[in-house]
């Protein structure tokens, strides 16, 4: 398992590479200053982590209550994605409306460009820093299987 030091890395890391690359990106795409995706980026970054802790703690909590475990079911599970996700896009798509001076359907289109892009970037980038930084106990497992 791996270290608070390297949850820590791994957290800074995903999110400094993720807003160099998705600025100039979402630049291009939107055809946007650099400078107001860096910011709308930097904000989302920060309100998606903030979410994630609230709606994660209630979504807990109310399962608890209800079920008395917070064990999550294949069914609950993806409530639950769909759930953060639909709750963070209410929160993001007016700031992004506002502050780069669109439309709701804009920031629409912006916010769910943004989410895929996260979505395929966790996913190249966990393997990625999963390859540069392996745990041992990875090393010891691969020897014991041949």
């Amino acid at each position: 398992m791996r270290s608070v030091g390297d949850r820590i890395r791994h957290a800074i890391s995903f999110e400094i590479a993720g807003l160099l690359l998705v600025t100039p990106l979402g630049a291009f795409a939107f055809g946007m200053p650099m400078h107001d995706i860096g910011v709308v980026g930097i904000v989302s970054a920060t309100i998606a982590t903030a979410w994630n802790f609230v709606y994660n703690y209630l979504f807990d909590w109310v399962l608890q209550q209800r079920t008395g475990t917070t064990q999550k079911s294949p069914r609950t599970r993806v409530f639950h994605a769909i759930s953060f996700e639909v709750g963070l896009l209410a929160v993001l798509m007016p700031f992004i409306a506002w502050y780069l001076g669109v439309s709701i359907w804009q920031a629409l289109v912006m916010d769910i460009s943004f989410a895929i892009f996260y979505m395929l970037y966790a996913l190249a980038f966990n393997w990625a820093y999963d390859r540069v930084f392996p745990l041992p106990e990875w090393t010891m497992q691969a020897t014991d299987v041949q």
